[in-house]
């Protein structure tokens, strides 16, 4: 389909000159004797691929249809028309966004020149559009592609993370659960303190994950029904070391790692395996602190019955910037208490589905 052109001129001898010249070449012409009849032949859906258009016309001159159009068609290329007197207001013209100019009297071939070139640059720029369009489309489907593919591959480790909490379990009855709470716990007050969701997943397989160096944990200590000797207490206390080597070395568990290897040390040093104070404890163990403390508390142990949750707030709260960041305390003391008393509940329920992530439970 050949290409359609819109001449614009007031002089009826120039349009018809310029329109035969055109139409020789095989292109498609239309007139309009003046700017107001030009937008209007555009405004009625009629398309043009070029518009070649005066510069000096009444009603609407040159210029003024130039910034019409170039607002509602700016794919069209525009070019001006105009006598060597007037080279400045067809140079201003081009400044506003009009292709090219041409000066009265021009030779045809000077004229097909220019109306190849400006209908060349117009098929690159749509050609442009749509490889970018095309481009973005592709990125966003392979975007969308390689991110279901990592959420499913997510979640087939916290399923993995999960059966590793669950072999835990059976190894120490009696904290049969704890995982699944403290991570709950610490999952609640990460939400509290405004951590973004990939921070969040971290510090909450961290919690989930804490005590798996007891794996390594001999059972006739790690059972031991008495007080365990001098010896025995300093090989329970290797177990945040040894599950730190377990797991520093898996790549998506390596920050959960840190995690793990500090989740026994105290805000004022006095903890270990290495005595860290204060922010020298990744954030992720300073939260998870108050978690372990606050489901320690409130849980049944064979030397005690559980306690209040009042009992754990004020505990926790006493605690406060020796065992416990202080800001972290405050985060924790501001969340509504029924909040722990409702994830003990579902969790004990046994129906409970563990989601290392900032999404709502």
């Amino acid at each position: 389909m050949p290409d359609r052109i819109l001449v614009v001129d007031d002089e009826e001898t120039i349009r018809e000159v310029v329109s035969s010249m055109l139409t020789v070449a095989n292109y498609k012409c239309r007139q309009a004797a003046s700017g107001v009849e030009a937008l209007a032949l555009l405004e009625s859906g009629e398309e043009f691929e070029l518009m070649l258009s005066d510069v000096l016309m009444a009603e609407l001159d040159g210029l003024g249809l130039l910034e019409r159009t170039k607002e509602k068609f700016p794919d069209m290329p525009v070019v001006m028309v105009t006598a060597v007197s007037d080279i400045s207001v067809a140079l201003a013209a081009i400044r506003n966004g009009a292709y090219d100019y041409l000066l009265k009297p021009f030779e045809r071939e000077q004229l097909l020149a220019t109306v190849r070139r400006a209908l060349e640059n117009r098929r690159l720029k749509l050609e442009n559009r749509k490889y970018q369009t095309n481009l973005e489309a592709l990125v966003a489907e392979r975007t969308a592609s390689l991110r279901k593919v990592m959420m499913d591959l997510e979640k087939s480790y916290d399923i993995t993370l999960e059966a590793l909490g669950d072999a835990l379990d059976l190894k120490d009855a009696e904290t049969e659960g704890h995982s699944k709470r403290v991570t709950a716990f610490t999952i609640a007050i990460a939400r509290a303190m405004g951590l973004p969701r990939e921070q969040i997943s971290v510090v909450a397989r961290g919690a989930f994950l804490h005590d798996i160096g007891k794996m390594a944990v001999p059972d006739n200590i790690l059972r031991k029904p008495g007080a365990l000797t001098p010896d025995e207490v300093a090989i329970m206390r290797e177990h945040a070391y040894r599950g730190y080597q377990m797991l520093k070395r898996i790549p998506f568990l390596h920050e959960a790692s840190e995690i793990v290897y500090a989740h026994q040390e105290r805000y004022d040093g006095t903890g270990y395996p290495r005595g860290l104070k204060g922010d020298e404890i990744p954030l992720g163990a300073r939260i998870f602190s108050i978690a372990d403390t606050l489901d320690a508390i409130t849980s049944d142990r064979p030397y005690r019955p559980a306690q209040t949750l009042s009992a754990a707030r004020k505990e926790i709260e006493v605690w406060s910037g020796r065992q416990f960041d202080p800001e972290i305390v405050k985060v924790f003391l501001s969340m509504p208490e029924n909040i722990w008393d409702d994830l003990r509940k579902e969790i004990d329920s046994k129906i409970y589905r563990l989601a290392f992530s900032a999404k709502p439970n």
